[in-house]
């Protein structure tokens, strides 16, 4: 593994980068508002795409609008692929996805400068609509397409909260949705991500990077308590059905249970509706959402099992009737060991203060795990935040977090 002083990176041309790129939509001061097939996006790629062919890569758009930045390499094989994604939150920040395409596309830069053409074809990736936040159920859009998990049909069907099909934005910046299935990929032989940590664990540690293990698997469940609508002061308490009294237990025994089974377990309740919403009124219905999160497949299972069971035990026991319904279910990605133990020697010879840790957020990595082998890597927040104008990672931690990409990727195709 080569030692610190093999990787010119130069803090003063990412920063630069980071703030040229962050202009482009920006909202908020320091905000970025860029959703994907908008001026704004398309203008991002173009950006990416002309510093790429000036540091003499390849670039190609496949049939969803994700850009491939190619160096080829000497041997014929699979390619290794770094990069994340371009769009944004409304707003979001300048870090969020956008800083993984910019260190993939600067690691094959700083490998090409320094090291020539490598054995094992490298490219940078720029993604699409991983938020969602344009089309809500099209997250994931463009990582999907590349592992074969949306065509044409989807395209048909997935609206904006505008309501404009996707296949329309498509068109509209030139993209037929009717090839998108040739945007799949069976020819990539590692995936690996950079990203920002959207969380405060390496703050709370002191770290400026993570090399990650695992990504957190995702189950958004919509719940209805339905007792009986009844007058607030008349109605005895031993004699009510009441759902908003259901609910209250449930919602505490469900973050409780979190707490409960410890990091890296976390349950939130985001949305509660209630029926019909009167100060005097025993409502008829309770209607809440539970984002349920762990990124161990078992624990993950134990957590969802007490969760239903502490549900329907209250329940049962309030007289109310419980109605669940899974509104999306992301299984757990677990990192290859492989390129975990790579990245970890790494940051080791790179002189990269780090950490292991697991992912709380869902990333592109996990749709690219159903085709290659996949890691990531954190970057230090600042304060945690992310989804926000004030998301910030300092220079100094994105140039090490860099280094330990552009030494990663060294090792996997040199």
């Amino acid at each position: 593994m080569l030692s610190r002083d093999s990787f010119d990176i130069d803090p003063y041309e990412v920063e630069r980068e980071i703030l040229e790129l962050g202009a482009i939509g920006a909202h908020s001061g320091t905000g970025v508002w860029r959703t994907v097939y908008t001026p704004e996006w398309v203008a991002a790629n173009e950006l990416a795409s002309r510093w790429a062919v000036e540091a003499g890569l390849a670039v190609s758009n496949d049939a969803v609008g994700n850009v491939w930045m190619k160096l080829a390499g000497s041997e014929p094989g699979k390619s290794i692929v770094s990069g994340s994604h371009i769009d944004t939150q409304k707003p979001g920040g300048r870090y969020d996805g956008a800083l993984g395409v910019l260190a993939a596309l600067t690691a094959l830069r700083v490998l090409k400068r320094r090291f020539g053409q490598p054995k094992r074809t490298l490219e940078a990736l720029s993604l699409c609509e991983e938020e969602g936040s344009r089309f809500p159920t099209a997250g994931f859009w463009g990582s999907r397409a590349i592992t074969g998990r949306s065509g044409p049909a989807d395209a048909e069907t997935v609206r904006a909260f505008e309501g404009e099909t996707i296949a329309a934005a498509m068109r509209d910046v030139g993209l037929d949705p009717a090839r998108i299935a040739e945007a799949r990929r069976d020819d990539i032989a590692a995936f690996v991500e950079l990203h920002i940590e959207q969380g405060p664990v390496l703050e709370h540690a002191g770290l400026p990077v993570a090399v990650v293990d695992a990504i957190t698997g995702i189950r958004h469940t919509e719940v209805t308590l339905t007792g009986v609508q009844n007058h607030a002061g008349a109605f005895p308490m031993d004699l009510r059905n009441d759902p908003m009294a259901g609910f209250a237990e449930i919602a505490s025994g469900l973050i409780d249970t979190a707490h409960r089974m410890g990091r890296p377990a976390v349950t939130t309740i985001g949305r509660c509706a209630v029926h019909p919403n009167g100060p005097a009124v025993i409502p008829r219905s309770v209607t809440f959402t539970i984002d349920h999160r762990h990124p161990n497949p078992a624990q993950r299972a134990i957590l969802y099992a007490r969760h239903d069971g502490l549900m329907r035990e209250v329940a049962a026991r309030r007289g109310l009737q419980l109605e669940t319904k899974v509104q999306f279910d992301l299984e757990a990605c677990l990192s290859d060991a492989e390129i975990v133990s790579t990245a970890k020697q790494a940051a080791a010879a790179q002189g990269v203060p780090f950490m292991v840790m697991a992912s709380g957020a869902g990333h592109d990595t996990q749709q690219m795990a159903a085709i290659a082998p996949v890691a990531m890597i954190f970057v230090r927040s600042k304060d945690g935040r992310s989804h926000t104008p004030e998301e910030f990672s300092s220079v100094e931690d994105i140039v090490e977090g860099i280094r330990v990409l552009t030494a990663t990727l060294h090792e996997l195709a040199y």
